[in-house]
């Protein structure tokens, strides 16, 4: 069947360091050939059975020495008891088979095979508890066993009531359980002496396996050099030592922290999990050690020669043997067995001898026969031939059946993760029953008096904790995981194990993740999935009888409401799947259903208190502290912000807060409560106030989105709060929670910002600011008994004062910004670092506009005729501070439209200072100063500059549009004040008419007329304002100049030229009439200066007519006039409104008068003059027929002018109909004549 050597023959002894090597064979490798099992063939009826040794401390397998007939077994042999090579280091283990199994054998396996646990394996028992459960039905022998259920696994442990009563009669402990057994099963119970003839055959037993171990040194003394074996025959023969019975379980008083010193210590399974995920969790804070000590002080540690993972049928069991398996004969592995030849084979002994070849994959037995202890002779026997041997036939099938049934009568039945169950049958007694020990201690005065509880609670702590290691991507097993870590702590008394207890509920706050809330939501499906390997800890369902009635209680009244189950009796169990369980041991347990970020963050917390509360209370300082009450918040102490200095104040706590940030890189250690630094307490402490301050930052960031801003402030009040607790308990700041600072802070920021933009609703932020829970309380209670929590007090307060809000928002990006610096963390975190600046930079532009905005409201309650005062001039430097310090942040990332946004904030700035030195002159000697130049220019330079940062429009068209606008107005601007307030004290006429010309040429330049967009009405109003003051000022030059003809002469052709391009503009817009009708009016006026200076007829009638056809093409602007005019008049009647309705906001009442005033005046001066010049030449010359006609319509359209003029009484409307009509017949007549 395989190699006959043993795998694991190298390993060390099982003692202090024993279990390194147990993780090295995942579960589905074997260490040997032989170890893959094979099915069975035994008596007719098929078995299967698989046998996997997952650990070995044996030696490789040596022959067995066949003695000689007539050995005296009585005698010992020279070796007996002593250490020898080729036993290996655990020789008297090997050969000790028959030595009592430990009480809490089975928990040592599951420790070592802790992935097996709750998963994949059934059963894990000593291998003696397997056979006396299958040998049930065949024996009379009393059965008493404590079974627990881990997930799906049952670990069955003898319950030694002999050893244990004896123990309770010295000590005291277990007296419930004494007094439970006498009422209810042997009223009369007293200990039961081994007898002499029981002594005797173990000791030649022992002597027989030693002499056996090789023939030619079996007689030779053992050299000097090997030690005797202290343990002496006492150790291998008396019963009552071997099973050490441990009292209820206490936590060592102190805690190793060498992990050598217990046999767990190198156990690579949660070193870095209890303490959670986070880079703050150093290697060296493996509690799973500090759990050890007391395992091995209470013998729960693993001391079988072997740990085999065997397959019976379809029940899978991690089973422990010390059976001595010797090589030789005809088979690579027998096993050797001791019989009195008087006595033949039993049932009973062919089924030991058959379970016990079957677990350990042995395929031969053989049997040394002995009369008083004289070797009588051997007898080979094939393991499928054991069933059938003379006086011990048994049916293997029978034997599969009695597994199933026990297994699922048990599983049927031990349905409570943690509680201690007690399979009992008495002495010859057929009943089988199980009584729930848990149950009963419970109604005891204590009940944490069964010993079982703290194995069985770390048990379900270390499988939860494997778990979570294995399980880590697969968050559907997170069920599995909390109802194992629940029913932990339910097991737990909080102040014998606050530990543990702080422990598993910390691991029950990291099942729920919060680094991410922003992918919470998409995470979360999986974690509804039930599992098949979850189950429930509320499951208290009791199975229903089954068609045979097998689970029905005994007719006795005593035991009916003690018993869970009975089996009536044991030949129940030969019945094929008579127990076949209906009832799933793992039922689904699905994850909580958390429907926000705010529950899962409230859950996580409640975790978290729980947690806290098992530190604090195992740290025995209270007396050093004032007895605070939960229930009260903690008072803080508030600043009147007039004493605090604003903003200057803030400077102060920044330099600090970055000192101290600067002293926790060097190790600084203050807490107030006088936790040791490197204690479970100190290291659990630092972890759950971590976690705290995550569940806080998150629960902010979604009350942030909410927009609910008060309440994000009082979150992230508490997160930093935890933080601060956190920085002064820690010895060394790592640099993930120095990230998780920079991060808390930058979110404070952007809180304070928003309550800033949001003061209409300071009320409410205020009242949600200032509500607490009682959990919140009680975890800020714990919190201060380590710190006072003011180390970002600076950063959380609600101000009523916009400046201070501002103010602290930037000091919160800045101390963010300057906590990367620490550690090289920005460039680790480089997208962090972006945001961090990015907001630096917005900020830094809100606090220079609000700085701005002051100073401009300052200049506008200011008299014109004073001088600027020095508090405007703070301000404009405090604003221009803040716009430097926010290009730099953007420049420094690349931001180029920002950086863009911020500069052309600093050009508005610019105007804003050249507003304010206008007017220091008075009256009428204004004029545009040297200081208003100096502020546009540098307006100017950096709207220049915001273009040169955004390189071309395609990068953000709005801003560029935008910049370029604002240039454009600047240099309007700019050119207006000089042309309107012409410096003629400093420059001369001609300088300044050439710096008008310039202002206005490129503030044409930047301004975009031709675009498609919601400015391009302005832009085409900018321009044509700009051609009409061109003009205005060239047609100005051209009246006031004398001499140069030929600057005259450009002059005119450039006033003209102005003059239409200003036309043509303000004709496209539908809102400026009264533009339009002045610029044509001013052409009128140019035509009659130009007229004024020529001499021939022809020429002024030439003139005469070109200045009419302008008045003319005026008839579109009045249009326009009377369109608004009718829609003034409708309104009223429309909407029923008072007749003294506003006008339509384009149109100026009192200016079309005027300027309708003017234009008949000008246009019955250029008709009058036409008729003088037309009567003049037609005298001198030759009648012509075109003339006539244009001389016969002007005469008609003057008089119809000078009769209307003097009608003073017509309506504004009445004028203008009548000019429309006076200039239709213009139109007509200019055109018939034309014709003709």
């Amino acid at each position: 069947m395989g190699d006959s050597k043993e795998a694991g023959a190298e390993a060390p002894p099982i003692g202090a360091t024993a279990r390194e090597g147990l993780s090295l064979l995942s579960q589905g490798e074997t260490e040997e050939p032989s170890a893959q099992g094979s099915a069975l063939f035994l008596g007719g009826n098929e078995v299967k059975s698989r046998a996997v040794v997952k650990y070995s401390s044996a030696p490789p397998r040596t022959a067995f020495a066949r003695l000689e007939e007539k050995t005296d077994l009585k005698l010992p042999p020279a070796n007996w008891l002593r250490e020898s090579a080729k036993l290996g280091p655990a020789g008297t283990t090997i050969l000790g088979n028959s030595k009592k199994s430990k009480p809490f054998s089975s928990f040592g396996m599951a420790y070592d095979f802790i992935d097996s646990v709750g998963n994949d394996v059934d059963v894990v028992s000593d291998s003696e508890n397997i056979k006396k459960l299958l040998k049930i039905p065949y024996s009379k022998s009393h059965v008493s066993m404590a079974v627990h259920r881990i997930g799906r696994t049952l670990l069955l442990d003898e319950l030694d009531i002999q050893e244990l009563f004896m123990r309770s009669s010295q000590t005291g402990d277990w007296t419930w359980l004494k007094e439970f057994y006498q009422r209810l099963i042997d009223q009369k119970w007293q200990r039961k002496k081994k007898s002499k003839e029981h002594w005797y055959q173990k000791a030649i037993l022992s002597k027989f396996l030693y002499y056996s171990i090789n023939g030619d040194g079996a007689a030779q003394p053992v050299p000097s050099a090997a030690e005797q074996q202290e343990s002496s025959s006492s150790d291998q023969t008396n019963d009552s030592d071997g099973a050490s019975w441990p009292a209820p379980f206490e936590m060592p008083s102190s805690v190793s922290e060498d992990p050598s010193a217990s046999s767990q210590g190198s156990e690579p399974l949660e070193p870095s999990y209890i303490v959670g995920h986070v880079a703050s969790a150093p290697k060296e804070q493996n509690l799973t050690t500090l759990f050890n000590d007391g395992e091995n002080s209470q013998g729960l540690k693993n001391d079988f020669v072997r740990n085999i993972l065997w397959t019976f049928e379809d029940i899978h069991m991690l089973v422990g043997s010390n059976m001595p398996i010797f090589g030789g004969g005809r088979y690579p592995a027998v096993s050797l067995r001791l019989r009195d030849n008087n006595k033949p084979i039993n049932v009973l002994t062919g089924i030991d001898y058959w379970l016990d070849n079957l677990i350990c994959n042995v395929p031969e037995l053989v049997m040394c026969f002995h009369v008083n202890g004289i070797v009588q002779k051997y007898e080979m026997i094939k393991t499928e031939e054991i069933p059938n041997l003379e006086n011990s036939n048994f049916s293997t099938k029978v034997i599969k059946d009695i597994a199933q049934n026990i297994l699922s009568f048990l599983k049927s039945n031990c349905t409570k993760e943690g509680h201690t169950y007690w399979l009992f049958k008495a002495s010859g007694s057929d009943i089988v029953k199980l009584y729930d020990l848990t149950t009963l201690c419970e109604e005891t005065e204590d009940k944490y008096q069964n010993p079982f509880t703290m194995p069985v609670a770390i048990l379900l702590y270390k499988v939860a904790c494997n778990m979570m290691m294995k399980k880590n991507q697969n968050k559907k097993h997170y069920g599995t995981v909390r109802t194992l870590l629940l029913n932990c702590v339910k097991l737990l008394d909080k102040s014998r194990h606050p530990q543990i207890i702080a422990s598993a509920n910390y691991m029950l706050s990291e099942l729920f993740q919060l680094v991410e809330p922003k992918k919470e939501e998409s995470s979360e499906s999986p974690l509804n999935e039930n599992s098949d390997e979850s189950y429930s800890e509320e499951e208290e369902e009791m199975p229903d009888s089954d068609e045979n009635g097998s689970y029905s209680t005994s007719s006795d009244p005593s035991d009916d409401n003690k018993a869970v189950a009975i089996i009536k009796s044991v030949g129940e169990l030969s019945v094929p799947e008579k127990y076949k369980s209906i009832h799933q041991i793992r039922p689904s347990c699905a994850f909580p259903v958390c429907h926000d970020t705010e529950e899962r963050c409230r859950l996580v917390l409640s975790y978290v208190l729980e947690g806290l509360k098992s530190v604090d209370s195992s740290i025995k300082k209270e007396s050093d502290l004032p007895a605070a009450d939960p229930n009260t918040p903690i008072p803080l102490k508030y600043e009147d912000e007039s004493t605090r200095g604003g903003p200057e104040g803030l400077e102060k706590q920044m330099a600090l807060f970055l000192d101290k940030m600067g002293s926790l890189q060097k190790g600084n250690y203050s807490s107030q409560s006088g936790m040791i630094p490197g204690s479970w307490q100190h290291k659990m402490k630092l972890q759950l106030i971590l976690k705290s301050s995550k569940a806080y930052y998150v629960l902010s960031d979604a009350a942030m989105s909410l927009q609910k801003y008060g309440r994000a402030l009082r979150y992230i009040k508490l997160a930093l709060q935890s933080h601060d607790t956190y920085c002064c308990l820690c010895t060394n700041m790592l640099s993930e929670v120095l990230l998780f600072l920079s991060q808390y802070l930058t979110l404070c920021g952007d809180i304070q910002l928003m309550l800033a933009q949001n003061a209409n609703n300071r009320a409410a932020h205020l009242e949600e600011f200032n509500y607490q829970t009682k959990e919140d309380q009680e975890i800020l209670h714990s919190l201060h008994r380590e710190s006072s929590c003011q180390g970002f007090a600076w950063a959380t307060d609600l101000s009523t004062d916009l400046e201070s809000q501002l103010s602290v928002s930037c000091k919160c990006y800045e101390a963010a910004n300057e906590i990367l610096q620490f550690n090289d963390l920005k460039s680790q975190n480089p997208e962090h670092y972006v945001q961090v600046l990015k907001r630096m930079g917005n900020i830094r532009n809100e606090i220079g506009v609000f700085y701005m905005n002051q100073a401009a409201a300052l200049q506008s309650e200011r008299a014109v005729s004073k001088s600027v005062s020095t508090a405007e001039q703070q301000l404009w430097k405090k604003s221009f501070s803040c716009f430097e310090k926010g290009i730099h942040n953007f420049e420094s990332i690349d931001d180029a439209t920002n950086a863009a946004l911020l500069l052309c904030n600093t050009g508005r700035l610019m105007r804003i200072c050249a507003q304010a030195h206008c007017g220091a002159a008075e009256d009428f000697k204004r004029e545009f100063s040297p200081e208003e130049g100096l502020y546009y220019n540098k307006a100017v330079d950096y709207y220049l500059k915001a273009l040169r940062s955004l390189g071309t429009r395609d990068i953000h068209p709005a801003v560029w549009d935008s910049v370029n606008w604002e240039l454009s107005t600047t240099y309007f601007t700019m050119a207006t004040l000089q042309q309107d307030y012409a410096p003629l004290s400093r420059k001369a006429q001609e300088q300044i008419e050439k710096e008008v010309s310039e202002a206005m040429m490129k503030s044409l330049k930047y301004c975009d007329v031709d675009s498609v967009s919601a400015r391009q009405p302005l832009c085409q109003y900018r321009a044509a304002t700009i051609h009409h003051r061109l003009a205005s000022m060239y047609h100005s030059c051209l009246r006031n100049q004398v001499g140069d003809e030929h600057l005259r002469k450009q002059h005119r052709m450039l006033a003209d030229l102005h003059y239409s391009k200003a036309v043509k503009l303000f004709q496209l817009l539908k809102d400026a009439p009264c533009e339009l009708l002045r610029v044509q009016l001013e052409r009128v006026a140019f035509a009659e200066f130009q007229m004024t200076s020529q001499n021939s007829n022809v020429g002024k009638l030439k003139t005469l007519s070109g200045a009419l056809d302008i008045m003319v093409r005026t008839k579109h602007a009045f249009q326009l006039i009377r369109k608004e005019l009718l829609e003034e008049f409708d309104q009223p009647k429309s909407e029923e409104t008072p007749p003294a309705a506003e006008s339509p906001p384009g149109l100026n009442r009192e200016e079309v008068l005027k300027l309708l005033s003017i234009f008949e005046s000008r246009l019955s001066f250029l008709l009058l003059q036409s008729v003088k010049l037309l009567s003049s030449t037609k005298k001198k010359t030759s009648s012509n027929l075109e003339e006539d006609v244009v001389l016969k319509t002007n005469k008609q359209i003057y008089s119809q002018l000078l009769r209307a003029t003097a009608n003073k009484n017509a309506s504004l409307l009445e004028r203008l109909d009548l000019l429309l009509h006076l200039l239709e017949q213009l139109a007509h007549g200019a055109a018939g004549g034309a014709v003709q």
